[in-house]
């Protein structure tokens, strides 16, 4: 799919899509929506090329093993919302972004360079039998997962960052 075979009734419809997935997770589309909605297109051109909706500020190799960590939103999204306010492509902002209690600011690129990608894929074990990453548990409803630092939100119960413990 190109660029013209997507409609403004396409983009409305996605834009709607992630706008209410976004609010039920605690998120924020960003406030610019003629922006907001170029970025949904080029979601919409990228599922359509590759079968994905891969970030599109980003390159894609169109191998999805190879992309799995810049499938939309992102492996990267709660890190830069926490840090910068705003993901890499500015679709998703944080409250103070949104309340224009900050202002946005380039955000840089955190995604490592394709040979460390492949070195980090999976979280593995060690002979000690130790993670690679911390465990994170939400102490509302014990959702886990395994990464640098807690979500923002948790995608079950909605539970701030600040509600997370490390597990292990």
């Amino acid at each position: 799919m190109n660029a013209g075979d997507i409609s403004q009734d396409d983009v409305e419809r996605k834009y709607q899509v992630l706008d209410r997935e976004a609010g039920e997770g605690g998120y924020h589309l960003g406030p610019d929506n003629e922006f907001t909605k170029k970025l949904v297109r080029g979601l919409l051109i990228n599922e359509g090329r590759y079968g994905y909706p891969a970030c599109p500020c980003r390159f894609s190799r169109g191998i999805k093993a190879e992309d799995l960590d810049i499938i939309c939103p992102c492996d990267y999204r709660d890190p830069d919302l926490d840090q910068y306010g705003a993901c890499y492509c500015a679709l998703y902002v944080s409250d103070a972004i949104l309340s224009n209690k900050q202002s946005l600011s380039p955000v840089p690129e955190r995604r490592p360079p394709r040979c460390e990608r492949n070195s980090r894929k999976t979280i593995h074990t060690t002979q000690t039998g130790s993670l690679s990453y911390p465990v994170w548990r939400c102490r509302v409803c014990g959702y886990l997962c395994a990464r640098d630092e807690a979500p923002l939100v948790c995608p079950v119960c909605k539970a701030k960052k600040d509600r997370f413990e490390r597990f292990m």
